[in-house]
């Protein structure tokens, strides 16, 4: 055993976030953290990394053993390069490697006494050494390094200047060089391209050590994971289930209608029971009235074992309800149903956005050279190009956000741009959910509030939570209730599944099905390009290539 948990809990003021959570992480087992956002996924994780501490139970890792930790955002790592990170990373293969130098400079000169307990020692070392690449560090490095697509940028290059994305892969790529025996991962497929996202799956697939993970990637999970975690929104606990993610959906599916059923059942037989307390009840009380003086001795007899039988049946039914209303079967909760919808009319005009002769450059790196794009109203195209090849700026171009070094933007009156960044973090942490939903609207509060609850992102208790309080996934929900809010007529949406738990996406991938403008959407996400319908697009050397 890896890890082991034990009731572990943790709350923020009266809020319960994780409650007596127990489990046992094994060598090799493959596991995913799913729940709806803001369930305690990753903090989950930052309890397992001492980066919180928790309230009650105990965290206890084996003997020797290490972890490494990819958190949801990554740290900017100012002043450093990717060549420190590289080194700081294989730092433990390194000081391993000195060990097994000392002992073999000690095995030189020891004693017979002595020999066999230094090489045991020796073999400890050297199979830990081995397992974890540190035979073969060079061609690994490389290897990761080219499997998550950063062979481009120079190892000097100054971390801090990087794009996030590239940021990102650099902290996964020297988390992975650092070979823990368990790996903790929380998004870790965010910032990944196919041919990157298919090389961790790979990896991930032949890991020596331990993996646990939070992802919203549902063929990621699929072809990764050998068991589910799920932390339950509602008792706040954790289930598990063994198998991939589908293995667990339908899993989930059966259960659900396993308590389902049991519930009805119990109620069935809670009203049958109340039925005949309350018929039989009549008849005892019925038969409790005075005899008659001309009541025959049998007949008066005969009467009272019938009416003693008939108490002794409602008695039994009474006890019967008790013992069900001591510990009955709860009633199953009702699914949050998500209903995303945009309401907006569509444009009359035939061209919408158009870009002409667009250039732009950062430094020596050119992304376009004189790009001509149109955008009508019948436009819906998946940008799926490699990572660093200019699909956010060419979102921020068109939006307005970023200034082209050369060439024009016209786009016509009465085009209202919908757009979501790749990273939740233009909303202020100062205000609640709803005072930022209801932001540069006219109208009641309880308007606002019930369009918000409408959606189905956020529950009535939610609505004066700060936005500081929010998980990643839950602003992201509330970045796609102010994007609705706002009725835009273009769509403009960067890796939209980042972040967001299964059932919210599902029910946006509808949402979008269903909206009648135009749409350019940026994604890695296989499960959501499969169900997009429109064109495919791909970016390369500056240039647009469709199909």
């Amino acid at each position: 055993m890896l890890l082991t948990c034990k009731e572990l809990s943790k709350s923020y003021g009266v809020q319960t976030v994780l409650d007596s959570l127990s489990f046992v992480v094994n060598a090799a087992e493959r596991i995913g953290i799913v729940g709806p956002n803001g369930v305690g996924k990753s903090t989950l994780l930052r309890l397992l990394v001492g980066q919180e501490e928790f309230d009650s139970g105990t965290i206890s890792y084996a003997p020797d053993s290490e972890f490494g930790y990819l958190p949801q955002t990554t740290p900017d790592f100012y002043g450093q390069s990717i060549q420190d990170l590289i080194m700081a990373s294989v730092g433990n293969l390194k000081l391993m490697e000195e060990q097994m130098h000392s002992v073999e400079a000690a095995m030189a000169s020891a004693n017979q006494d002595r020999l066999p307990s230094l090489m045991e020692e020796y073999a400890a070392l050297s199979t830990r050494f081995q397992d974890r690449g540190g035979y073969e560090l060079d061609y690994k490095i490389d290897m990761i390094m080219e499997g998550l697509h950063l062979t481009y940028i120079e190892r000097e290059r100054a971390v801090e200047t990087l794009s996030g994305g590239e940021r990102a892969r650099v902290g996964l790529a020297t988390l992975l060089l650092s070979s823990p025996e368990i790996l903790l991962l929380d998004e870790p497929t965010n910032h990944l391209d196919f041919a990157s996202m298919e090389w961790l799956e790979n990896y991930i697939s032949t890991y020596q050590g331990a993996v646990v993970m939070v992802s919203h990637d549902r063929q990621f999970l699929n072809k990764t994971v050998n068991m589910i975690f799920e932390i339950d929104e509602h008792s706040h606990q954790l289930r598990t289930y063994t198998g991939n993610y589908d293995a667990y959906v339908e899993a989930k599916q059966a259960e659900r209608r396993r308590w389902e059923e049991s519930y009805e059942q119990q109620q069935e037989e809670i009203k049958e029971l109340q039925k005949r307390i309350r018929v039989h009840g009549r008849q005892v009380g019925h038969g409790n009235r005075p005899t008659r003086d001309n009541d025959k001795y049998a007949k008066y007899f005969f009467s009272q074992n019938v009416q003693s039988a008939v108490a002794r049946n409602v008695r039994a039914a009474q006890m019967q309800l008790e013992r069900i209303e001591e510990d009955p079967i709860p009633k199953p909760p009702e699914l949050l149903q998500v209903n995303s919808q945009f309401q907006s009319e569509p444009i009359q005009s035939q061209v919408i956005v158009r870009l002409e002769q667009i250039s732009k450059s950062f430094g020596e790196r050119r992304l376009f050279d004189r790009l001509d794009l149109t955008i009508t109203p019948q436009t819906r195209i998946m940008l799926t190009s490699p990572n660093g090849t200019g699909k956010t700026t060419l979102l921020r171009l068109i939006n307005g956000d970023e200034q082209p070094d050369s060439g024009t933007r016209h786009i016509v009156e009465g085009a209202r741009i919908g757009y979501l960044a790749q990273e939740p973090g233009s909303l202020d942490p100062e205000k609640t959910i709803i005072e930022t939903y209801r932001y540069e609207q006219v109208g009641f509060e309880g308007e606002f509030i019930g369009r918000l609850l409408g959606y189905g992102f956020f529950r009535l208790e939610d609505m004066h939570k700060k936005v500081e309080q929010l998980s990643v996934g839950q602003k992201r929900k509330l970045e796609l209730a102010c994007l609705l809010a706002a009725q835009p007529n273009v769509l403009l949406l960067d890796e939209p599944t980042n972040y967001i738990s299964l059932d919210v996406l599902e029910a946006f991938e509808a949402a979008l099905l269903r909206f009648q403008g135009p749409i350019i959407v940026i994604s890695h996400d296989r499960w959501f390009i499969q169900r997009f319908q429109g064109e495919k697009w791909q970016l390369h050397n500056g240039r647009i290539e469709r199909g």
